[in-house]
């Protein structure tokens, strides 16, 4: 296969997406400076020209991991409640449901690397500033929504959906995906608990 004539920026996006890939695919010792040349379809060593070390590889993939999550759940699309929470249910249970149905490669290759995390502290310390973008947005949604103790609702809330996106994705439901319609009444059933609805 001939590699595609590229920007740097798309490049780095196309290395980053194939490590991405062979991580959901292979795991963590298919993930080689190799293998990402042959899986994005470069010449051998642009990898290694791109992301020296095994800890710039693992780094590229975690920014691109976070990039790629945040367009699929677009914190941008949630609604500020204002006498409700109806509009922040719906856009949770669509944003949720989308993860599920089509981006499985992302939960995987997520859990790969929060894996090798807890084995790298370079990586941890990384992994853990980049996923950080995402507290702040989860925070204020639940202080427009009424809670008393966002930071602590919004953990419960986290909690709730990844245990249900690993459940989905990799557990013993991966077979049995929620509808978005049952993800709507998880959602509400979860939200009136914590605000009191």
């Amino acid at each position: 296969m001939a590699a595609p004539t590229t920007t740097s920026t798309a490049r780095a996006e196309l290395i980053a997406d194939a490590a991405l890939r062979l991580l959901s695919e292979r795991g963590m010792r298919g993930l080689t400076h190799r293998a990402v040349d042959e899986a994005a379809g470069l010449p051998q060593g642009s990898t290694s020209n791109y992301a020296r070390t095994r800890q710039a590889l693992l780094e590229a993939a975690v920014r691109r991991l976070a990039e790629r999550e945040a367009a699929v759940l677009t914190p941008d699309e949630m609604p500020v409640p204002d006498g409700g929470t109806r509009g922040l249910v719906d856009a949770l249970a669509s944003a949720l449901h989308r993860y599920l149905t089509r981006h499985r490669e992302l939960l995987v290759s997520r859990y790969e690397l929060a894996l090798e995390a807890t084995r790298r502290p370079e990586l941890r310390e990384f992994y853990d500033a980049t996923g950080s973008q995402f507290r702040a947005p989860l925070n204020a949604l639940m202080a427009a929504a009424g809670s008393p103790e966002p930071e602590r609702h919004a953990l419960s809330l986290v909690a709730w959906c990844e245990g249900l996106m690993f459940s989905c994705a990799v557990g013993s439901y991966h077979s049995a995906l929620p509808d978005v319609a049952e993800l709507r009444t998880g959602f509400a059933e979860l939200l009136r608990g914590m605000l009191g609805e």
